[in-house]
């Protein structure tokens, strides 16, 4: 019994985090303490997701307890800005699940955050999220309301929209208890999150811009219009691996479309045919390539938490995605490739202080 009860314990341990070390497979060279595997469900909200986990990560790093955050929450507000500016776009605008990693930031910089236990975002009686009819009737709203309007825009569109929004999710509270404290979600981040913002950069590595500068990437989930750093591969990865060495994650946006992305086996690599061409380039100049012939698309966002070997020594990055931990038999965990990473990365967003003191140097980050 005793035996027993210690491998139960053991095996919930990691079911917790989400992935076992000792798979015979890769050797872990790097792992950073993070929260249990998130699961999106039928959302297409991974962005909120991963960087919902991301900010877990470093609530852990910056020394606070564990926490449970609410990406509906991040959800819920982004869909009210994308909301007015369908409208003041006339609806010449992308209004849809899909988003990015800013968008989190800038509802926390705006509207705070809250955990799951204050704001499930799940009003309907299922067990699981399901937004295959939400994002159609929030779009039916702006878009017959900009139709509709002949002379001047009905005021009552938006009531409309936050109807279904608080149908689905729920609408958020302004105040909410937690562990026996009340909290407003500006206040809940100062006390006991303590995330900053303005402290988290986002880089991308593209030759169509010049690098070292400020880019509005061409992303139709970057309805925002945030902007990124451009810089050379080289310094792309020298960001990712200093912060992964010093114990920061990275929140990693990328392509997950590709033939040998394999969810049975949990890796991601280039195929061989991808390998030969970059052969005859360049990482930089193949990297370009797929994405301006789209063959490297902007699918999907999970986080990057440390780093491996397989069996011949290759170096893989320890990603945790949000499908749950269930998916696959690394607990909801993949490895990606370090081929992989520099040709279908498509930007990362990291805390300042992750960037070697030289690279923000060259981008003008103090």
């Amino acid at each position: 019994m005793k035996r027993h009860l210690f491998l139960t314990l053991f095996v919930l341990f990691f079911v917790q985090w989400g992935f076992a070390q000792t798979h015979p497979d890769f050797t872990i060279i790097k792992q950073i303490k993070t929260t249990p595997v998130k699961n999106q469900q039928l959302t297409g909200t991974c962005w909120s997701f991963a960087t919902t986990s991301y900010l877990e990560t470093e609530a852990l790093r910056l020394g606070k307890s564990e926490l449970n955050l609410s990406p509906m929450y991040f959800v819920y507000y982004s869909y009210i800005d994308k909301a007015y500016d369908y409208v003041r776009h006339h609806g010449n605008f992308n209004l849809s699940e899909g988003g990015q990693a800013h968008d989190v930031m800038n509802v926390i910089r705006r509207y705070g955050l809250m955990p799951v236990s204050a704001y499930p975002g799940k009003k309907y009686d299922l067990p699981y999220y399901n937004h295959s009819e939400l994002d159609k009737d929030l779009h039916s709203v702006v878009k017959n309301a900009v139709d509709g309007a002949k002379e001047i825009l009905s005021p009552t569109w938006f009531l409309s929209f936050k109807g279904i929004l608080d149908a689905y999710l729920g609408a958020p509270p302004k105040n909410f208890s937690y562990k026996g404290k009340t909290y407003t979600p500006i206040s809940f981040n100062k006390k006991l999150v303590g995330i900053n913002p303005d402290d988290y950069f986002e880089f991308t590595s593209y030759t169509h811009h010049p690098f070292y500068t400020l880019i509005d990437l061409e992303l139709p989930d970057n309805w925002a219009h945030n902007r990124y750093y451009n810089i050379p591969l080289e310094d792309l990865m020298k960001i990712i691996n200093n912060a992964l060495e010093n114990g920061y994650s990275v929140d990693w946006d990328g392509d997950v479309s590709e033939k040998k992305w394999d969810n049975k086996t949990g890796t991601a690599k280039l195929r061989d045919i991808d390998i030969t061409r970059i052969k005859k380039s360049s990482f930089q100049a193949y990297r370009q390539r797929t994405f301006d012939n789209f063959t490297t698309t902007d699918d999907h966002l999970m986080q990057l938490v440390g780093t491996a070997k397989n069996k011949e020594g290759d170096l893989y990055y320890l990603t945790k995605n949000s499908w749950g931990n269930d998916y696959n038999k690394y607990g909801g965990y993949l490895y990606m490739s370090k081929d992989y990473v520099k040709i279908k990365t498509i930007a990362i967003l990291i805390h300042k202080d992750a960037i070697p003191k030289n690279i923000a140097k060259k981008c003008g980050i103090k």
